[in-house]
């Protein structure tokens, strides 16, 4: 078996990534308008009524602008944490939202979902896994700070989209104002490209596949420059850029190599605060 997956769109302009099987998908993040969505998917052979659900990782104009007019045109229900509810204003029916809660499964078809809190200046911000039948896929942006969780599910995936936002010299001597640079190195902003490499080379199972660098600044990264820097520690693991102006191609992610059954693992409340 199979999971498909593709970024619909990676930056400040707009979040949207796709996971899915043969029939049903989930949306994490639906930054971008209906209209867009739409066209990106049709162009790539994808259809929306295989989209089951919408999961918000956090209340960002970039993470939410497409969500109303995508859940009430196509009837989906959002899944989003009540403090992200609160934060966002999204307008919608009550019957069209859902809740979930950090380290808790939520079902959608075969497609399991499980979110873990992460470090970023919102009211409840979370990662996700999707998985089926143990081939597991991350969605890993927004994040301040390398934490444990985001170690430990980082090592389980088979393909993962990991933030590398900034390249530290070009966000050091370049055009922002202090105080935005500051936002942005904070522990609650995004990660560069140093500490997405070293959490790569760290945790990376021997099993991942695909790595596909999300989230990249426009003015403080560079693509060619952060693509090449993971890939001469990324072995046998394919990494591309998930661009800011278009749709990455779609994957097919198998799993080739069945990993070490991971012991059950909890973990603490982490209490984040807005920054």
């Amino acid at each position: 078996m199979s999971l498909f997956i593709t970024s619909l769109n990676s930056g400040s302009n707009g979040n949207c990534y796709y996971i899915g099987n043969e029939n049903e998908a989930v949306l994490i993040d639906a930054g971008l308008t209906c209209r867009e969505t739409e066209k990106r998917m049709a162009r790539l052979g994808l259809q929306m009524s295989k989209v089951k659900a919408i999961f918000i990782s956090h209340e960002h104009g970039d993470h939410i602008k497409g969500v109303s007019v995508i859940a009430r045109k196509h009837q989906l229900p959002v899944y989003v944490t009540p403090a992200t509810l609160r934060h966002s204003q999204l307008d919608l029916p009550e019957h069209l939202i859902a809740s979930f809660q950090k380290f808790a499964t939520v079902t959608i078809g075969a497609l399991n979902v499980l979110a873990f809190p992460k470090f970023h200046d919102a009211a409840e911000p979370h990662s996700f896994i999707v998985e089926e039948r143990g081939i597991k896929i991350g969605i890993f942006t927004d994040i301040g700070v390398v934490c444990e969780q985001l170690s430990y599910y980082f090592g389980q995936c088979h393909a993962a989209f990991l933030e590398a936002n900034y390249e530290e010299d070009m966000l050091e001597n370049g055009r922002y104002p202090f105080h935005l640079k500051h936002r942005i190195r904070s522990g609650h902003g995004h990660l560069s490209n140093k500490q997405a490499l070293e959490l790569f080379v760290a945790r990376k199972p021997k099993f991942m596949s695909h790595l596909l660098l999300a989230h990249l600044s426009k003015d403080n990264n560079c693509p060619d420059l952060a693509l090449n820097m993971f890939k001469h520690k990324a072995g046998s693991t394919e990494v591309m850029v998930a661009s800011r102006y278009g749709e990455t191609p779609v994957l097919e992610i198998q799993q080739e190599q069945k990993p070490a059954q991971a012991a059950i693992k909890h973990f603490a409340p982490v209490q984040l605060s807005m920054f």
